[in-house]
């Protein structure tokens, strides 16, 4: 089952719990809490085996989402990975940041940037990956978390990114301590990049809150990016 599913199961189950401890008292049935507990039990099987997990993940996402706080926390972790993807020259395709909004658009998952990995495909399948080209990948998919420590103090999101930097680790049969080295550096050096430009990013931050166009985001970064050399 996926961590969302999981979460929501946990989640309801508590609830049922407290809905069978506090039926005598509210004149609750007993049977009410034991169907409560199949039905979930039914769906949660169902949507992480017939639709994997999407239907978990749009309900926590929609509960998170009255969180003012969540809601910017994910446009600001979005909007690192959109920054330093632009500065670095890697192609961005889009952005979402919802899973009902990755739903919409057939992707899975809460949401995010999606770039356009053409290059970097093509060298895993040639078995050659230039370092150039991984410090590249690296700096970005640790984009989100710096953003979101360089403003809250920690990150909360991140785990798809580490997975996604996992991923290509173990293709280049590189030692697992090197790689946690690699996964600090990167967020050092992206943090660092997010800080230097700190005006584009705020520009970006309120362009993908508006839902601006990729290209509407990007030319806010290089006007902000102008006026503060020009300064």
């Amino acid at each position: 089952m996926s961590q969302t599913g999981l979460n929501l199961t946990a989640i309801t189950i508590f609830t049922v719990v407290m809905m069978s401890l506090l039926g005598p008292v509210l004149n609750i049935s007993p049977v009410i809490p034991a169907l409560g507990i199949f039905s979930l039990l039914g769906v949660a099987t169902l949507d992480n085996f017939s639709f994997q997990g999407r239907g978990s993940t749009l309900l926590l996402d929609w509960f998170a989402s009255f969180s003012a706080e969540h809601r910017d926390r994910v446009v600001r972790h979005e909007a690192g990975h959109f920054l330093v993807a632009h500065l670095l020259g890697i192609p961005i395709t889009g952005y979402t940041l919802t899973a009902w909004e990755a739903f919409q658009q057939g992707q899975t998952g809460r949401g995010g940037v999606s770039f356009d990995c053409q290059e970097l495909d093509a060298q895993v399948e040639q078995g050659a990956i230039s370092a150039q080209l991984v410090d590249r990948y690296c700096k970005v998919w640790m984009a989100g978390i710096a953003a979101e420590t360089l403003i809250y103090g920690k990150s909360e999101g991140g785990a798809d990114d580490r997975e996604k930097f996992g991923i290509l680790w173990a293709q280049l049969h590189r030692p697992e301590a090197e790689g946690l080295q690699k996964l600090n550096w990167s967020a050092f050096q992206a943090k660092t990049l997010i800080q230097s430009h700190w005006s584009a990013y705020e520009a970006l931050v309120a362009a993908m809150q508006k839902r601006a166009a990729v290209l509407e985001c990007c030319d806010a970064i290089e006007r902000t990016s102008s006026v503060s050399q020009a300064q």
